[in-house]
């Protein structure tokens, strides 16, 4: 049995896969009605989702599966002081798959100890976020034909933000030609993940930023970030960096004709509402294609559908 619990759990050539499976729900829903029919989902969010939690309802229901579970940790048994491990023992009697988020690194990979169906992390902490990799690999396909040789930038919290630190370890191995990392220094990327990167890929050029509109004519993506107010010490540091991180319309005129914009959302004030028309705004598109790598994953978890063993 297997567990996705960090990117590295899956292949790069299983990664390709699930993209490839994606791809096809997307263009051909209709053919994946039903394939898991009798098959139940347990959505364990002991931290608080939108896109995730309902993307991953969504992917489940399109497939014709079941959902039980629960989106405030209040609601069960964790509120009377259950541990973690009894919670994933029972609930796994219960379905045929759990996805779980939750806000204290680790806590998936524990439940993965405990439980007698796969899970699957739905984000832990400032820790991983494999799903949301999936859906940032898919997307690039999607709109750049391929994920290998670009130059990425990386905007906004890059020091907490599990999407980010997710995303740069598995891009790294596609043969990601540049990394520009545009922070302020409170929200750098963490010195262990540039040792990493410099230690396993030093073929990467690795380029370091405070301003967004020094850098954005060289990127093939931009993934932003929102900048967290709660990260200062003080408001006045914050609002004096603030705008040096927003993406508007007099940014977007330095960038690249063909690059595209990705954030993983929520935005709060880091992106523009004058560029959700641009066509190199992808977010919204990502969102959706969310649901169809999470679909492709479901299969594969369960091995129904293309994944079916035969």
């Amino acid at each position: 049995m297997r567990h996705l619990i960090e990117p590295k759990d899956l292949s790069n050539a299983e990664m390709l896969r699930l993209i490839e499976t994606g791809q096809r729900m997307v263009t051909n829903p209709g053919a994946y009605h039903g394939v898991a029919k009798g098959k139940i989902l347990a959505s364990l969010f002991f931290e608080p989702s939108t896109r995730t939690k309902f993307s991953f309802d969504s992917a489940m229901l399109r497939l014709g599966g079941e959902i039980i579970g629960f989106a405030d940790a209040d609601t069960s048994s964790a509120k009377k002081g259950e541990s973690l491990a009894d919670t994933i023992r029972v609930m796994s009697f219960y379905s045929d798959l759990i996805v779980m988020r939750h806000p204290k690194e680790g806590a998936p990979l524990l439940a993965s100890k405990y439980s007698e169906v796969p899970v699957i992390n739905a984000g832990d902490g400032g820790h991983n976020h494999p799903t949301q990799t999936l859906t940032d690999l898919i997307t690039i396909s999607q709109f750049k034909g391929t994920l290998e040789n670009h130059c990425i930038a990386f905007v906004g919290d890059l020091k907490y933000g599990r999407t980010v630190h997710s995303l740069i370890k598995t891009m790294a191995t596609f043969n990601s030609k540049k990394f520009i990392l545009v922070s302020p220094d409170e929200l750098k990327l963490p010195d262990f993940l540039l040792k990493f990167l410099r230690e396993n890929h030093p073929e990467i050029e690795i380029k370091e930023a405070h301003y967004l509109e020094d850098v954005i004519h060289e990127a093939d993506i931009v993934y932003m970030t929102r900048i967290q107010k709660e990260r200062f010490f003080n408001e006045a540091d914050y609002i004096k960096l603030k705008d040096s991180f927003l993406l508007d319309r007099e940014k977007m005129k330095q960038a690249k004709e063909d690059a595209i914009v990705m954030h993983p959302l929520p935005r709060v004030n880091e992106i523009s509402y004058d560029i959700d028309e641009d066509p190199r705004s992808v977010y919204f598109e990502q969102s959706k294609l969310g649901v169809y790598i999470r679909m492709a994953l479901i299969c594969k978890m369960l091995e129904v559908g293309d994944y079916a063993t035969r």
